[in-house]
């Protein structure tokens, strides 16, 4: 990418989006087009196209889309595979009509069988049954990946896909209605702590285990991968390292300062039972992250009480 070329970044808001402005910023590009939601429904044809025929961007991130923790994604199960469906089919499209030079569509780990070979290597994708708590919203960003390839078999469209693992940092969601795990359990320890509660509840049995990537850390491998990858099929973002929920859960207690005892609520599912990526091949072409858990989940929650806690009084 040349610093003079117009970059979207559909989702700028979000999680990864927000992120990934602010890697483009620092690395020197300010040619960004951004919109929200309220100025521009992806879900809406007519309006992608609209913006995509104004303005010509010469560059893609696809960090937009509807996501939610299991909760959200057992009962919303309709909006997520709809809206998610509608987003990637309008700005992939609309990218290719355009004619822009690459985009990179953001997948989730969630797209891989439940029982995937672990960790878990590109080459398991469609390899077994998926996890049925978030089947819709996977089926989605599954659509999304061969979508991207179907557009470079066909018109040689340079469209990537990228699939990161479970993510975590500033601008997270901490509704404990809506969100992953790692801000679930974050708001969720400091609440009883504030509250001086003696046992803090957590969803399952605690011995799922997961792979974490700080928000920034992602953002960087995006840019390196605008620069550095162009091939068909997913390409794994993660750590190579996971942890149990109660060993995140009692690392969570010792950043938060919370004493309390830990309940775990096995009446609520526990989802996949492991689930790390296999990064060899992110690795190969000179990629790696550079936060810890540790440090991530530090930031993360200073970042919480600066933006987050202070808005219910705390």
């Amino acid at each position: 990418m040349e610093k003079s070329d117009l970059i979207y970044v559909a989702g700028h808001a979000g999680l990864v989006g927000s992120a990934i402005v602010r890697s483009l910023n620092q690395s020197g590009f300010h040619n960004l087009l951004l919109r929200t939601h309220a100025e521009l429904d992806l879900t809406c044809q007519h309006a992608v196209e609209k913006l995509f025929q104004e303005y010509r961007p010469d560059y893609v991130f696809l960090a937009a889309a509807k996501v939610g923790g299991i909760l959200a994604n057992w009962e919303r199960s309709a909006e997520f595979i709809y809206e998610n469906l509608m987003i990637q089919n309008n700005v992939i499209h609309q990218s290719y009509v355009s004619g822009v030079k690459k985009l990179l569509f953001l997948g989730s780990s969630c797209i891989y069988p439940k029982f995937a070979n672990q960790p878990i290597s590109e080459d398991e994708l469609l390899s077994g049954k998926l996890e049925p708590t978030n089947e819709p919203y996977a089926i989605a960003k599954i659509a999304g990946i061969k979508l991207c390839d179907s557009y470079r078999r066909q018109y040689q469209a340079n469209f990537i896909s990228a699939m990161p693992t479970n993510l975590y940092g500033p601008n997270d969601n901490f509704d404990l209605e809506t969100s992953h795990v790692l801000p679930a359990l974050m708001r969720k320890i400091h609440d009883a702590k504030v509250n001086e509660d003696d046992t803090v509840v957590v969803w399952g049995s605690g011995q799922p285990r997961r792979e974490f990537l700080y928000i920034d850390d992602l953002a960087d491998a995006l840019l390196f991968l605008m620069g550095n990858y162009s091939s068909e099929g997913p390409i794994n973002v993660g750590c190579g390292l996971d942890i149990s929920i109660l060993e995140l859960t009692h690392l969570l207690m010792e950043v938060i300062s919370y004493q309390g005892l830990i309940e775990f609520d096995q009446s609520k599912p526990d989802g996949t039972p492991r689930k790390m990526l296999d990064t060899t091949k992110l690795d190969k072409i000179g990629w790696r992250p550079k936060v810890s858990l540790k440090e991530g989940i530090e930031l993360t929650y200073n970042w919480f009480l600066d933006n987050v806690a202070k808005h219910f009084g705390q």
